[in-house]
């Protein structure tokens, strides 16, 4: 079926539930090329722990946002959001169906909804709030903001510095209220239906594949891959070596813990990482959910936005 050139799906869930399989089967079925929506997938040479799509899948599906940064380049939410919508126009523009695929949900959040673009910091701004912080308060700071952006203050809790420090340098900086902004934000990807399918497992099972990746993962040379790109003089702070994948191996490549122990620590992040993803993917509006493996359920609801 050819498909619709203003329809991209966007697909979530949890680690390990199964988005990929879905992905290349949606892919294969409809005549769909994949947008990655990983933090992590998009450095080069960062493979195993961050479980990049196989070469043989690749071959099989063009994927776009995989391999394109060197490692120590930093990439935000607001370049995802710039570089998938162009590749989402892309795929899009050659009458096939592009298939967003992640579980990094700030970046899916900037692609469907738009971040706030927003005046950069304001360094000696921001230590002079913080200073107010420590003296005065927080609080002193949310009574100030309620009386510039009473919106703002009632969506930010009267303890969370950092985003009242961030809504206060705002109107400092533009003398408009942070809500107004957020009110003129546009999806980057407005002109577009956009089908959000969720998958979803029950939590035993959804352990389970969480612990055989992680095995998995060790099995194939998490260790080796770490020890030598550290021999290729990237530095420990690089981004991707703050993935979960690789964390606690480092740890074991300093002698700290065991590799065993990084395993078992992996297992228990990633569990812990997973839930806080059902709980942000929960709070997303338009999802549809699909239990994991209910790929023909799930190709079924895409046929019929297609039609």
């Amino acid at each position: 079926m050819e498909a619709s050139s203003r329809l991209a799906l966007i697909l979530l869930g949890p680690t390990a539930v199964g988005k990929s399989r879905l992905a290349l089967f949606l892919a294969g079925r409809f005549g769909g090329e994949i947008v990655n929506a990983d933090s992590m997938q998009v450095y080069r040479d960062f493979d195993i722990g961050t479980d990049k799509p196989a070469a043989s899948d690749r071959a099989e599906v063009p994927h776009h946002l995989v391999d394109i940064l060197d490692p120590e380049i930093q990439f935000t939410a607001a370049d995802f959001a710039r570089f998938a919508s162009a590749a989402v126009r892309d795929i899009a523009s050659r009458g096939r169906l592009p298939i967003v695929v992640g579980g990094t949900g700030l970046y899916l959040k900037a692609l469907t909804d738009g971040l706030f673009p927003g005046p950069g910091g304001d360094r000696l701004l921001r230590l002079r709030l913080e200073e107010e912080a420590h003296v005065q308060g927080v609080e002193s700071l949310h009574r100030r903001l309620a009386d510039i952006d009473p919106e703002s203050a009632r969506r930010i809790m009267s303890r969370d510095k950092v985003r009242i420090i961030r809504a206060l340098e705002v109107f400092s900086l533009t003398g408009t209220p942070l809500s107004r902004h957020f009110g003129k934000t546009k999806p980057p990807l407005e002109d577009f239906q956009l089908a959000r399918i969720g998958l979803q497992l029950e939590r035993r099972e959804l352990v389970r594949r969480i612990e055989l990746r992680v095995d998995t993962m060790f099995e194939r040379g998490i260790v080796d891959e770490a020890r030598a790109l550290l021999h290729r003089g990237i530095s420990r702070e690089a981004p991707p070596f703050r993935a979960l994948g690789y964390r606690h191996v480092l740890r074991a490549l300093e002698g700290s813990i065991s590799v065993a122990e990084a395993a078992a620590l992996t297992k228990r992040d990633t569990r812990r990482y997973a839930k806080r993803q059902r709980t942000w993917f929960r709070k997303m509006n338009n999802v549809v959910w699909f239990q994991g493996d209910d790929h023909p359920s799930a190709a079924e609801y895409v046929e019929g936005r297609l039609r």
